[in-house]
């Protein structure tokens, strides 16, 4: 079914009063509304977790161990 205009208009005057009532939000809130959230843990968008040395050094050491087991497979295969 294709929208008629009257309705396709209707939809826009919607949409206009959403970003208008997003816009209040955000002034109230200071930007920390969940239209502006990314994920389930409630972070502001493109805000980054910091991560320990130690936690880096481990998820490098099991990258290097994938890339290992991946060699040695593709090693193997080639024999």
């Amino acid at each position: 079914m294709i929208p008629s205009v009257d309705t396709l208009r209707r939809a826009s005057e919607i949409l206009e009063q959403i970003e208008k009532l997003q816009g209040e939000l955000v002034a109230i809130f200071g930007g920390a509304t969940g239209a502006s959230m990314s994920g389930k843990r409630g972070r502001p968008a493109g805000k980054r977790r910091k991560m320990s040395r130690e936690a880096r050094e481990r998820i490098a050491a099991a990258a290097r161990a994938r890339w290992a087991r991946y060699r040695a497979d593709k090693k193997s295969a080639a024999k």
